[in-house]
């Protein structure tokens, strides 16, 4: 059953093969059982979610179920829900009880599905390893000494080592594909703004975006109809007819144009993974896709521009926590001054406090032009890379990671070398296009040990639902989706 689709749940709940009580019982037994190691979870609520359960096999019983009534969803701990903890990794709000649901939660509340638990992230969504969170680092179920990616590292966890049917997680310069591929499972990043970001925490807001975290890109597919649709109190959620994504699974890729930007297979790039990539081209070009190169030539430039633009963004959105509006409040203090010092420097972490420095000393005076403007020019020619690459292709395909999951720690005193593990998905989120991690084999690690390896397809903007046919008919005539990590199947 932890192996089963979302539509075969579904099916089960509908035929009473088995309760929405039932099935979030097993989950919160595994959570019980693999959390303690894993540390996927920072809040579990049996209460809450068996409430919820009960309510959602009564809606089953009155004949009023959608594809998602009563099946267990993990939730990013981003996002504010009612009476949930909702922390964002961090000790600024290790106590924060959120007194509203955030505009996702709303969906899938509206949906009934369970919330099942809020999950371990990196702090304020900053970071790829899921090491800076202040409730501990994140284990990777395929080899629990290295990192699950981050910074939805959680989400991938409780998926990958099947403490949910699925999880939410966010994406600001790679945050849901990265960990995606490191874990073996599937994840999308939605167009900007098809996702509210309405009581979702922001971290630099022209880039985040939510998206779902599952075992295929069909149980994507029923996440995307219930996580997308204009809301009036997000302002950059786009108003636009709401979509089936389901609508175009099975189709042929017969004749579909894919390119392979150059950029993505050159210095940088694991071996091993390389060579699981190609093996996925080889299997698009059997399906009978076209393969073109293409090329992006500004992706080398999108990390030095990420890391101008979404720090000086987190500057701003994090001000808030100053432990009188928001946040921790330091114990002891002298004056107004000195509890703002010592709250903030108690409250946050090394990596945010990193990215705060880096985003005020951007955003003033006499450094905005050299910086933040040109970073922004620079942003505009990365998006016309793809406006271009897109003349010639229908999807862009590529690596998600340059390298399989890295040992927790390698690189906790190197950022630089940290930032580069998101070298071919920050420009995504720069040009505020959809992109999505499936699975796609295995590649050996240093010392010998098989991990899993993402391939990343790149869509133009709204074509999510031609994105999830390409990878569904891949995972049609593939497994590697439905691997498990050892001994997590009990």
């Amino acid at each position: 059953m932890i192996n089963h689709s979302l539509k075969q749940l579904a099916d089960m709940l509908a035929s009473k093969e088995i309760s929405s009580v039932e099935l979030t019982q097993e989950y919160l037994n595994r959570i019980a059982q693999l959390n303690p190691e894993i540390n996927a979870y920072i809040t579990v609520n049996p209460e809450l979610s068996l409430a919820q359960a009960q309510a959602a096999d009564q809606r089953i019983a009155n004949g009023d179920a959608g594809p998602l009534t009563g099946i267990p969803i993990a939730q990013k701990d981003i996002f504010c829900a009612k009476g949930w903890r909702t922390t964002c990794g961090s000790r600024m709000l290790e106590n924060f009880i959120a007194p509203y649901d955030a505009g996702i939660i709303e969906r899938f509340n509206a949906a009934g599905a369970v919330n099942l638990g809020k999950t371990n992230m990196d702090e304020f969504a900053m970071g790829s390893s899921n090491e800076t969170s202040y409730f501990g680092k994140v284990q990777n179920p395929w080899d629990r000494s290295r990192v699950p990616g981050g910074s939805s590292g959680g989400s991938a966890a409780a998926v990958a080592a099947r403490l949910c049917a699925a999880a939410t997680g966010t994406d600001t310069g790679g945050s849901i594909r990265q960990p995606a591929s490191l874990c073996g499972l599937s994840g999308l990043k939605p167009t900007y703004g098809l996702a509210s970001r309405y009581g979702m925490i922001a971290f630099a807001s022209s880039l985040d975006q939510a998206g779902p975290m599952a075992h295929s890109a069909e149980d994507m597919a029923l996440m995307m109809n219930v996580m997308t649709g204009f809301d009036e109190r997000d302002s950059t959620s786009l108003q636009r007819e709401k979509e089936d994504y389901t609508r175009e699974l099975g189709k042929s890729l017969a004749g579909i144009r894919i390119g392979l930007p150059k950029e993505y297979f050159a210095e940088g790039l694991d071996a091993g993974v390389a060579k699981v990539i190609e093996a996925a081209v080889d299997e698009y070009r059997k399906l009978g896709a076209e393969i073109v190169e293409v090329t992006l030539p500004n992706t080398m430039l999108s990390i030095p521009v990420y890391y101008v633009l979404a720090p000086a963004e987190a500057s701003s959105n994090l001000s808030r926590y100053d432990g009188v509006r928001f946040g921790h409040r330091a114990a002891e203090y002298d004056d107004l001054m000195d509890m703002y010092c010592k709250s903030r420097a108690e409250g946050f972490g090394e990596e945010v406090k990193r990215r705060i420095l880096i985003g005020t000393y951007v955003l003033s005076a006499g450094y905005y032009d050299a910086y933040y403007l040109k970073a922004q020019q620079i942003r505009r020619l990365i998006a016309e890379d793809f406006a271009k690459a897109f003349e010639q292709c229908d999807l862009i395909l590529g690596p998600t990671a340059p390298s399989t999951a890295f040992k927790s720690g390698e690189k906790a005193d190197d950022p630089v070398s940290m930032y580069l593990q998101d070298i071919y998905t920050i420009a995504v989120n720069l040009a505020g296009l959809p992109g999505m991690s499936i699975p796609a084999g295995f590649a050996p690690a240093a010392d010998g040990v098989e991990l899993p390896v993402g391939l990343q397809i790149i869509g133009n903007y709204f074509d999510e639902a031609r994105m999830l046919n390409a990878g569904h008919v891949y995972q049609q005539v593939t497994d590697w989706h439905t691997r498990m990590p050892e001994g997590i199947a009990s």
